[in-house]
């Protein structure tokens, strides 16, 4: 029946392959770029957890380390069906995960709503399952919430941004918001891939269009 799908189709139930019950891989303690965990079960007091999908995670990774306020950033998977996948597996649309970043900042520093323009203005959120020419469920458009405030932010901020997009006449926004569901680490040689391989691929789809300086 796989043969029947496409990679832009979510498994349907039932489908998706069956993972793993533990992780089978080693991860770095230390982050390459900030002085601090790769792991980040553990959050220091007084920050948050933020999780996005916004296309390759390469470069969304990158985006989010360089802002000041992120204390750590990660990679992995999100939003699927499939425990403990391999990129492989996610890569063949067989697990409905969407490649994200997973960042742990400091709210008194950079608050969740400048995470979410950023989100927003970093990727091109209409275009379904696919960043520019990277095509797969992967890479679809999610806010995965973590609290009750982040939602309220998560969905407001979609709003405002969506109503710009259809003022300029750009589409309508497929960015899947909802809690954060299981996030599974992405294996170690893509964690900070692009500090590790400065000159690696980049995904740079995205509207052109400023999140509107009123909202």
């Amino acid at each position: 029946m796989f043969f029947t799908r496409t990679k832009s189709q979510l498994p349907e139930p039932g489908e998706a392959l069956p993972g793993r019950e533990q992780p089978w891989f080693h991860l770095a303690d230390k982050h390459v770029v900030l002085d601090a965990p790769v792991v980040t079960d553990e959050v220091p007091e007084g920050h948050e957890v933020a999780i996005f999908g916004l296309g390759c995670f390469w470069g969304a990774e990158e985006m989010y380390w360089q802002l000041p306020g992120v204390w750590s950033t990660s990679v992995g998977y999100a939003g699927g069906e499939t425990a403990h996948p391999s990129y492989e597996e996610v890569c063949s649309g067989m697990t409905g995960h969407t490649e994200a970043v997973r960042i742990v900042f400091d709210p008194t520093v950079v608050s969740y709503e400048t995470l979410v323009k950023r989100f927003f203005e970093v990727h091109d959120p209409t275009q379904g399952m696919r960043q520019g020419n990277d095509v797969g469920t992967q890479y679809r458009s999610a806010i995965y919430t973590t609290s009750d405030a982040q939602a309220e932010v998560a969905e407001r901020l979609t709003q405002v941004y969506g109503d710009e997009l259809a003022r300029q006449g750009l589409g309508t926004i497929t960015t899947e918001v909802r809690p954060a569901p299981t996030y599974y680490y992405a294996e170690d040689l893509h964690q900070q891939y692009l500090a590790k391989n400065p000159y690696g691929y980049r995904c740079h789809a995205n509207t052109g269009v400023p999140f509107p300086a009123t909202a």
